[in-house]
C-alpha cells in the first residue's frame, strides 16, 4: 500500500478512510462524497464560461479555482475549489467531492505538492474502469495546473 505521508492532512485522512475499507465499501464511501459535493455559488452558476471542462472525465465535469487571502498578516493565500458535475454521475461527483474536502482552503504549495498518482491511493483501481481513473487523475492535474497558473508557480 502506498503511503499518505506526502499528502496534506485532510486528504491523507480521506485516503486512510478509503484504505481501511473493502472494495465494495470504498465505492459506497465514494458515493457519500458525491452527495457531499457543494453546489456552485450563484456567481459561478450563471457564468459557465468561468469554469473549465475536464474532458478526460466520462461525465461532464467542470471546475475552477479562486484564491483568497487567509486573513493572516503573512502572504498566505487559500485556494478555493468549485466543481459542477451532474447528479447522475456519482463516480465523477464522488472524486470531485474527495478533492473538494481534501484540498479546498489549502495553500497553492500544499495543493501542488499532492502526488499526481494520488487517485490510485483510494484503492478503487479494480472497482472502477481505467477510463474513470484517468478522469480522476486528469481532474487533479487540471486543479494543479490552474493553481500553478494563479500562483505564478510552474507545476
Amino acid at each position: 500500500m502506498m503511503t499518505t505521508q506526502a499528502l496534506p492532512s485532510a486528504l491523507a485522512a480521506i485516503v486512510d478512510d478509503f484504505q481501511a475499507l473493502s472494495e465494495p465499501e470504498r465505492l459506497q464511501l465514494l458515493l457519500e462524497f458525491s452527495e457531499g459535493l457543494p453546489e456552485l455559488p450563484e456567481r459561478l452558476t450563471n457564468h459557465p464560461e468561468l469554469l473549465e471542462q475536464v474532458v478526460e472525465c466520462q461525465s461532464p465535469l467542470f471546475l475552477t479555482i479562486e484564491t483568497e487571502k487567509d486573513g493572516s498578516d503573512g502572504p498566505g493565500t487559500a485556494v478555493r475549489l468549485f466543481f459542477k458535475a451532474p447528479a447522475e454521475a456519482p463516480t465523477t461527483r464522488g472524486f470531485a467531492g474527495v478533492l473538494h474536502e481534501g484540498l479546498d482552503g489549502l495553500s497553492a504549495a500544499e495543493i501542488l505538492s499532492v502526488p499526481d498518482d494520488m487517485p490510485e491511493l483510494l484503492g478503487l483501481t479494480r472497482a472502477i474502469t481505467p477510463l474513470r481513473m484517468r478522469g480522476m487523475t486528469a481532474m487533479l492535474g487540471r486543479i494543479k495546473r490552474k493553481v500553478a497558473a494563479a500562483s505564478g508557480v510552474r507545476a
